[in-house]
Parts: structure tokens; sequence; C-alpha cells
């Protein structure tokens, strides 16, 4: 199926989004320009002792550039860590990216600017290129300092996606008409209920009793994640994967 979009297929299936932002308790973002392979952290234009310091963390690592192409001057490096609210963002700027292996992530400044995370790498799926990209573009006249296209948030198709800093929400389904209409009720505090897929850095569950609770429903409520269908969820292979949704049982 040379023209299956993993996107399309997921709204015309109604699949839900609730409680799909990535669940990883500690991010890491550094700032690589240029082209991403499929396995972004590996296959890169960082040195070689750089990814393979990268991909030896045991920490969820993402790649950043700007939509434009720009880079620098040194090396962003942000590192977020999950907390009741969200996430405690910390910032640095290397002179070179081989400073990263050497790199205390305790000693990293606090960072509290606004950072729109896009996911964009269409080596792993052309969804995320397709329908990120542009959102990226339009976010960055913005935002310029805080928005960057990422790599692999997971979730290929609920594109366009993207995360929230510092606040973790993880927005779905955008396009160029809803995009910064979303991302500026996030800045105010508000969450646009109708894209949001959860507050990353929590579990699934989690994600969604949060939710249905903003959503006016009653916080005693039970949530449970039950298995979905099973379906081809990204646009770079065949593998027909399980889903899970999540049940409010009063």
């Amino acid at each position: 199926m040379p023209d299956f979009r993993c996107s399309f297929a997921s709204v015309e299936d109604a699949e839900p989004i609730i409680g799909t932002a990535p669940t990883d308790p500690e991010i890491l973002l550094v700032e690589c320009p240029g082209p991403w392979g499929r396995d972004a952290v590996t296959d890169n234009r960082l040195p070689q002792v750089v990814r393979d310091h990268l991909a030896g963390l045991d920490l969820k690592v993402f790649l950043l550039r700007r939509y434009d192409g720009s880079a620098g001057p040194g090396t962003r490096v942000f590192h977020a860590t999950a907390t009741a609210e969200g996430y405690d963002v910390r910032a640095a700027v290397l002179d070179r990216p081989e400073d990263l292996v050497d790199l205390d992530l305790a000693s990293m400044t606090s960072y509290d600017a606004p950072l729109w995370l896009v996911c964009t790498n269409g080596k792993r799926d052309r969804c995320c290129a397709e329908l990120g990209r542009p959102i990226a573009g339009l976010l960055s006249q913005e935002w310029p300092e805080g928005t960057w296209e990422t790599t692999h948030l997971g979730g290929h198709r609920f594109s366009g996606t993207l995360l929230a800093l510092p606040s973790g929400i993880t927005l779905g389904r955008l396009d160029t008409a809803t995009a910064l209409a979303a991302c500026e009720a996030v800045d105010r505090g508000e969450l646009p209920l109708d894209v949001v897929r959860g507050r990353a850095g929590r579990s699934g569950v989690e994600q969604a009793r949060e939710l249905h609770v903003l959503a006016g429903g009653d916080p005693a409520d039970e949530i449970v994640a039950v298995p979905g269908l099973s379906r081809r969820q990204s646009c770079g292979d065949d593998k027909v994967k399980g889903t899970t949704r999540y049940e409010v049982r009063a």
C-alpha cells in the first residue's frame, strides 16, 4: 500500500488519542541540524563519539533542528525531568557537540520559556514530515526560539503531533489551521481537549484520568486500560500492532 497514510487511517477509524502521550520521565534534547535517519539517534551528522554516547544513555533522547535549517552558535541541549505539574527543564549551550559526552546534567541552567517540539522525521514516518513540517514553520513565526523540529515522539498515526514543554502537554491531529490556536491555549495554561493526547511523563491511565476530570468527569471514576484494535501504526512499515484505549467506569 504505497499510498497508505497512518494518520488518515486513524482518523477514519475514529481511534481515540487520549492517553497516548509519551510516558518517558526523563528526556534529553540535543540540537542536531541536517538529515536524520530512521533511527535518528544513531543515524545523524553528530560525531561518532556523541552518537555512541547518546545511544548508551538510560533515558529518552530526541534530536532537534530548526525549521529553516539554521544552527548555532554552539549546540543547544535541554534536559527535562517529569514533575507533578509537567517537566523541570534545564538548558545548556555547548561550544561543540563532543562536550555532550562529559556534560553534567545537574549543572544545567533552569529554563522556563515555552518549547514546542514538532515531530517531523520523515525517514521514520511520512505523516510526520508531511503534516509536521508545515506546523513547525507556522509556529516558528510566533516562537522563533521555542519551536523545534524533533525526532520520534511516538504515535505517528496522530500526526501532526507535538510535545509542549515545560507543561508536558502532547497534542495530536494538528494541522496549520488548528496548531497555533492550540499552542496559544497551552501557553495560557488551558487545554484544547479536542487535540490533547495527554500529559507526557505519566502513564496512559494517569493521562486519561486527568483529561476525564478536566472535561467535567467525576474524579472518583475508575479509568481502565483495555485492548484496542490491532492496526498498522506507521507508514514506515507493514507491521500490525495492538493498541490500548481507556474506559471510564463509574
